[in-house]
């Protein structure tokens, strides 16, 4: 379930022996491997790193007071949530993820972004360092805004 954990200390305290060897790891991995402009944090009820608004000052289409998601993490009810925004945004990027989970021979049970896994054994880490390590803020920033609808176009033109 996702924790009221104010700080990732708290977040990483607050996990049942099962769940934190899993989230220490992909944390770990994630840390390793990914463009320093983006800020670890929480992020409602979820280990969340983003695009702060000292990079991105538009903020999250959704949401501009909110940063722009890039990857979290979230020990749900039943499994382990590894939320991989970056990969839904990047063209192209959600297969290549697939198919390097796949060929590790580790089940996938996967949905446009959230990969659900119940334990450290599930996860072929060094698909998803690969993975975090291949999208750099910059090109995180022009897939985003390639996909944002056209509403969320107009009306940032507008403000210009």
């Amino acid at each position: 379930m996702p924790t009221k954990s104010q700080t990732v200390t708290e977040f990483l305290a607050s996990l049942s022996d099962d769940r934190r060897p899993a989230i220490k790891a992909l944390r770990t991995v994630i840390r390793k491997n990914i463009d320093k402009k983006f800020k670890e944090s929480m992020e409602n009820g979820a280990l969340a790193w983003t695009l702060p608004h000292s990079v991105y000052p538009h903020g999250y289409h959704c949401n501009p007071e909110q940063p722009v998601p890039f990857v979290g993490i979230a020990s749900q009810k039943s499994h382990i949530g590894l939320y991989l925004f970056c990969v839904y945004t990047q063209p192209g990027e959600a297969e290549r993820f697939r198919e390097e989970w796949l060929a590790t021979g580790k089940k996938l049970n996967m949905g446009k972004s959230c990969v659900r896994v119940k334990k450290l054994e599930d996860i072929p880490l060094e698909v998803v360092g690969r993975a975090i390590k291949r999208i750099t803020a910059k090109k995180f920033v022009a897939s985003y805004e390639a996909s944002l609808p056209e509403s969320v176009k107009k009306k940032r033109a507008r403000k210009a």
